[in-house]
């Protein structure tokens, strides 16, 4: 099946793009492939591992077809995990003001 080369054009050109962004708006991280799922990687006549922009790898993952992400060496999710550590600390000291209590065993009558 032959890959319209258009289509090919435009989707290294939106590649180029979000690397460019992603660079720019995380200067400390340093991007180093594409993720795509792996039907994509086939529809597109693509192969995983392979160099699709200089020193960009195409790497297949468990993503949702018809998107991509900028893999790189950073963790962008620090502040959701420091955030949902706080959650859970404030949660855990909390006092409740009257115990819990299971409800009564019901009766059978007689």
């Amino acid at each position: 099946m032959a890959v319209d080369q258009k289509k090919i054009a435009y989707l290294l050109e939106r590649l180029a793009q979000a690397i460019a962004i992603h660079d720019r708006e995380n200067p400390t991280h340093h991007a180093w492939g594409i993720g795509m799922a792996y039907f994509d990687i086939e529809r597109l006549g693509l192969e995983e591992g392979e160099e699709i922009l200089p020193g960009i790898v195409l790497q297949a993952d468990g993503g949702v077809t018809g998107a991509f992400r900028v893999l790189c060496d950073g963790s962008h999710d620090s502040g959701l995990k420091a955030e949902e550590e706080e959650v859970v600390e404030a949660v855990s000291t909390r006092e409740l003001a009257r115990p819990a209590e299971a409800p009564a065993p019901l009766r059978r009558p007689l």
